[in-house]
């Protein structure tokens, strides 16, 4: 059994890795202590290069609507940030996107997933049960 000690630290050791790199990396790895403060960092720059990007592409009206968006409903933010930026980044965007056109992007991310996940309903059986008044007994 000592044999397999070797083995088993290997496959652990791979497996450790394999979730870190999954995961982005964890604090309890050894000589992550310093990486953590570099991850927070970096993911700070990439908010604060995401938000410019997003004041360029946006105007005030259609940013203001998609920051009430953020807060009511957070993933569906950041899935209608990512495709503006994804268009931005690739020339679909002339000019900057109004709050109709971001009314309308909406409007399609909503027909999308509609498409995706149909609406699920929900149907009342309700049990047909003789019920008659004229046995209650007034008195």
């Amino acid at each position: 059994m000592a044999d397999q000690d070797p083995e088993l630290q290997a496959i652990r050791a791979a497996r450790l890795a394999q979730l870190q790199k999954q995961s982005g990396g964890s604090s309890n790895a050894p000589g992550g202590g310093a990486s953590d403060p570099e991850a927070a960092e970096k993911r700070k720059q990439e908010d604060e290069m995401r938000r410019d990007l997003l004041a360029t592409v946006l105007d005030s009206s259609a940013r203001e609507r998609l920051s009430r968006i953020s807060l009511v409903n957070p993933s569906l933010s950041k899935q209608m940030e990512s495709i503006l930026l994804r268009m931005a980044q690739s020339g679909q965007l002339r000019s900057r996107v109004s709050e109709e056109q971001l009314i309308g992007l909406l409007e399609q991310a909503e027909a999308a997933q509609a498409k995706a996940a149909p609406k699920t309903t929900i149907s009342y059986q309700r049990r047909k049960v003789y019920d008659d008044d004229d046995d209650d007994f007034d008195i």
